[in-house]
């Protein structure tokens, strides 16, 4: 399981809304002369203070510490099927088209043959992300961070 840790910023109706903590991953040299600042391609599609809102199982109150857990794999089946899938259905798309049109219309084909497949990544994908069982083995939790003294119970 992969964990990070966050804050719980606000809690209404069963739902929680959490902001991760630290920044997570990488050497630590990401804004230093010299590093490789791999880890502001987590920043391009989000600001790094996005809340997550995810199910409050625990019962939890606002400024709570806890710990986001999603399980191993996951954003690799994720990126892989989103991207790859894509990819291979444009490639297939493209060498079809291309095959089946004329000589002359061969690029023009290929093109449309890409596009087509590319449409039909999409409309797979848009069926994964309606799945429950898709969803479930990529669903994040949340756990009580036991590292933090302030709402532990001393009796």
């Amino acid at each position: 399981m992969m964990e990070a840790p966050a804050e719980v910023v606000r809690v209404d109706g069963g739902k929680a809304w959490v902001r991760l903590s630290e920044k997570q991953g990488g050497c630590g040299r990401c804004d230093e002369p010299g590093g490789c600042r791999s880890m502001r391609i987590t920043d391009t599609f989000g600001s790094p203070n996005q809340l997550y809102t995810l199910d409050d199982t625990l019962g939890l109150h606002p400024g709570e510490r806890v710990r986001i857990t999603i399980p191993d794999g996951a954003p690799l089946r994720a990126a892989m099927l989103s991207y790859g899938l894509a990819v291979v259905l444009m490639l297939i798309g493209a060498a079809a088209g291309g095959l089946w049109s004329e000589a002359s219309q061969a690029d023009l084909g290929a093109g449309l043959g890409g596009l087509c497949g590319l449409g039909m990544a999409v409309f797979i994908n848009r069926l994964l992300a309606r799945s429950r069982n898709w969803r479930g083995g990529l669903r994040m939790t949340l756990s009580r961070d036991l590292t933090d003294c302030n709402h532990a119970n001393f009796s």
